[in-house]
């Protein structure tokens, strides 16, 4: 039986890798790979300031399309700042938001994982693979 009121604190990713609003693009894309993360939150202090993806930085690299554009990429991520290519304000949910509130918003957004908040401190990420574990749980 779903527990209906469960918050989205009960599934949420704590021990998160963020990256300060002052990191270069490239020290992003490293902890983008080294983690093999998809979605970085940008904090200033414990403030929750944006959010950046792997696709963002995909959309600025040449990526694997030509041999030796590690050097191009390079020279874009040392042309931006991280806040002129993050979303600044992302949405957000707070962790006493229910579980079913927050699947309802992934409902209506084209993003796969979301900062959770207690006011604008970062707490955690939610993710939609947290929610489909959490389901699967449920036919246990």
């Amino acid at each position: 039986m779903i527990k209906k009121r469960t918050p989205v604190a009960a599934i949420m990713s704590r021990d998160l890798i963020t990256a300060d609003v002052n990191s270069s693009l490239r020290h992003v894309n490293t902890l983008l790979k080294e983690h093999n993360i998809r979605h970085l939150p940008v904090v200033s202090g414990k403030k929750l300031v944006g959010i950046i993806s792997k696709t963002d930085i995909l959309r600025l690299s040449f990526g694997d399309m030509f041999e030796g554009q590690k050097d191009a990429d390079e020279a874009v991520f040392d042309m931006l700042k991280l806040e002129q290519v993050m979303v600044s304000r992302p949405i957000v949910v707070a962790e006493d938001q229910s579980i079913k509130e927050v699947a309802e918003k992934f409902t209506q957004v084209d993003f796969h994982a979301m900062p959770v908040v207690s006011g604008e401190e970062l707490t955690g990420m939610v993710s939609t693979t947290d929610l489909i574990k959490y389901l699967l749980e449920q036919y246990n």
